[in-house]
């Protein structure tokens, strides 16, 4: 008999509690207006924090459980968040184990409401034509293992929850690793939004290029940020990604940030016109340094 008492979540062995989420539920009415923080922690990884303090983390990423290689060069930092959400079961986004939270949401379905934000979980597929990028990694995948990629008939792990955050008057969708074309059914409850985070890289290793600009214009998305794409000092080479910089700055207008977060006004999000917003390498957190201090976020 195999033994399992180890695996799963250790939040039992977590020293924080959910007094914040207590003072949230017990606190005024919510906050409606107001400046949203968006922070980036590499990889997909995003951390929302709404105007009344709610603190959202998607797609925590970790290293491959099989441990042969490794797609980053750390592991992910600790940080304390309120609520941490998957959008579907990939190790590059499903290490909610990682955080130190209070309600954890993995591949969400349906509709979750707290305090000044309502997050909204959409059920589609994973993208599984990846023949546009510089690694077919979908066909190696099929030709080397078991899996089955292609819907409807495909395994856990190519399903994709698409994630909308409400807050503050603005909707933000995370893509996660979505196919580029979901049934209208699928178009018809994300409506348009006001920041899209989309997966774009220079290997167009989720999304090809032609398909995130069809995604973003269909979506009418003010604000296009890009994750999962390769940075030096986050990303090892052996994740094949490449970064976003021939994609980011063949955009009109585009914008580079200086730091690894960003407040964000409903005012201003909503004046843009499909504005490629990057974090590059920056980060929310003190990255390690190889050799043994950290590096500046």
């Amino acid at each position: 008999m195999t033994d399992r008492r180890n695996e799963g979540l250790g939040t039992w062995k977590q020293r924080e509690n959910h007094n914040h989420m207590v003072s949230l539920q017990d606190g005024h009415r919510p906050v409606t207006s107001g400046a949203v923080e968006l922070a980036y922690f590499g990889g997909s990884a995003f951390r929302i924090t709404s105007p009344a303090g709610l603190r959202i983390m998607i797609d925590p990423w970790r290293n491959p459980p099989w441990g042969n290689w490794d797609w980053y060069l750390f592991d992910f930092p600790p940080v304390d968040v309120d609520i941490g959400i998957s959008t579907h079961a990939h190790f590059d986004h499903d290490g909610l184990h990682m955080l130190h939270a209070s309600v954890l949401l993995d591949r969400l379905i349906g509709t979750y409401a707290f305090a000044d934000v309502k997050l909204t979980g959409i059920a589609d597929k994973h993208v599984s034509d990846s023949s546009h990028s510089t690694h077919d990694w979908a066909e190696m995948t099929r030709r080397l293992t078991d899996i089955q990629t292609r819907p409807p008939d495909n395994w856990r792990s190519f399903d994709n929850c698409i994630v909308i955050v409400e807050v503050a008057g603005l909707r933000i969708l995370h893509w996660g690793d979505n196919r580029p074309d979901p049934p209208e059914t699928v178009w018809s409850r994300l409506g348009e939004v006001d920041i899209a985070l989309l997966p774009i890289d220079g290997s167009q290793h989720v999304l090809s290029y032609r398909s995130a600009e069809a995604v973003a214009s269909r979506l009418k998305a003010k604000l296009i940020v890009p994750h999962h794409y390769y940075a030096w000092d986050i990303t090892t080479r052996g994740s094949t990604l490449l970064p976003p910089d021939e994609w980011v700055n063949g955009r009109a207008g585009s914008r580079w940030l200086e730091s690894g977060s960003v407040e964000l006004t409903p005012d201003y999000v909503k004046a843009q016109r499909g504005m490629a917003l990057c974090f590059g390498r920056n980060v929310a957190f003190a990255k390690p340094s190889t050799k043994g201090g950290t590096t500046g976020a």
